[in-house]
């Protein structure tokens, strides 16, 4: 087997440098965004790494064969002694053969996959192997596949590299049209934030409750179900205290009772639940007793796009009974793919409201919308 790295600006140059080094057969094993150069991390340059290999079996079986009438010099070794070896380091040969069949079985599947994509003319399988490095779902994928060859097809000329790329974005931005993005209403008196520990929920409250102090003019406060982190009090009071609103701790269901009559005269009033292990749906349930029977509440699930995909469709299939209103994606800084994002809102048809994009307060907050979350899958693609 032949197995070559290229780097590249783009993936789609990387593509053509695999093409021309390995030939048509060529399978994709790894892909990666890696930086380089610059001065104290200032102004690095990205490129995209790609490990791909090209199975060459046939010379393989031929070289063998021409090997069978080879003899087998004498090493000096006795049966013995191997059977000996073999005992010693059995488990670690064991080991290293499952994973060689893995592999094995792996780059049957890919160069099986390669195979089906070779259908597409090679300008769009740019675009589909994009959308596969960002990790949006193979299913949508050959959806997508589909409609920009049936637009190949039917185009009285050949499509431009400006065509397709509207094409692409066009369609992507359709398919996540259909749900709603309009983020906070101010319909809803109280807005309920839910999600697992380390998501960022409290900076993410402090970014918002700022914007609607400073830009909306609203009279805000806040509440904090999260009594079991006394770090997560502190920083909710401490940006409190820096907008100049009020904040209230609540223990138990009474507890927000009283906070609700409080804050009667308020416009808005932003709640940090604690971060639980949502995959139980006992925490859920605590959530929705907590809230009693408040009508006037709108919730977020606030999702960090750097957890594993199957994790979060776990928490999300036990939220549904709550009913949330929109997703929440948070550390997009800490990722380099984005299609988790596509996957989750197609899957569930429920929007996302916002975006995070780093720790700063109030700023690294998006709001998100059909055609950030494209620019974001289609980046270095769109022309």
């Amino acid at each position: 087997m032949n197995i070559k790295k290229v780097i590249a600006p783009t993936m789609s140059e990387a593509m053509k440098k695999v093409k021309m080094e390995l030939g048509e057969n060529a399978v994709i094993l790894n892909s990666k965004v890696i930086f380089h150069g610059g001065f104290f991390g200032l102004f690095r340059k990205k490129s995209i790494e790609v490990i791909a290999a090209l199975d060459e079996q046939p010379m393989h079986v031929q070289q063998t064969r021409k090997n069978k009438n080879r003899k087998i010099p004498n090493t000096g070794i006795k049966p013995s002694d191997l059977s000996s070896s073999n005992q010693k380091v059995g488990q670690k040969d064991t080991d290293i053969l499952s994973e060689i069949s893995e592999l094995k079985s792996e780059i049957k599947a890919m160069k099986k996959s390669n195979q089906f994509y070779n259908q597409y003319p090679e300008r769009i399988q740019k675009y589909l192997f994009k959308l596969i490095e960002e990790e949006v779902n193979e299913a949508f994928v050959l959806k997508i596949g589909e409609v920009l060859l049936e637009k190949w097809r039917n185009s009285d000329k050949k499509p431009s590299d400006l065509e397709l790329s509207q094409w692409c974005e066009t369609f992507l931005i359709n398919q996540l049209s259909h749900v709603n993005f309009n983020g906070i209403s101010y319909k809803k008196k109280f807005v309920n934030f839910v999600g697992p520990t380390g998501v960022g929920k409290t900076t993410t409250i402090a970014k918002l409750a700022a914007e609607a102090v400073l830009e909306h003019k609203k009279k805000v406060a806040l509440i904090t179900t999260d009594t079991y982190r006394i770090a997560a009090i502190d920083q909710l009071k401490t940006y409190a205290q820096l907008l100049n609103i009020p904040v209230e701790v609540v223990y138990e269901e009474d507890d927000f009772h009283s906070a609700v009559i409080k804050y009667e005269d308020y416009d808005i009033v932003l709640i940090d639940t604690a971060g639980r292990n949502y995959q139980e749906k006992q925490y859920i349930h605590d959530l929705q007793s907590l809230f009693g029977d408040e009508t006037n509440i709108e919730t977020y699930l606030v999702l960090s796009i750097s957890m594993k995909e199957k994790d979060i469709e776990r928490i999300i299939e036990n939220f549904l009974e709550l009913n949330f209103n929109q997703f929440i994606f948070t550390k997009a800084d800490e990722t380099r793919s984005f299609g988790i994002m596509y996957n989750l809102i197609c899957k569930y048809k429920v929007g996302a409201a916002y975006i995070t994009t780093g720790q700063d307060v109030p700023d690294d907050i998006i709001a998100a919308t059909p055609k950030v979350i494209t620019e974001y899958l289609l980046r270095d693609e769109l022309s």
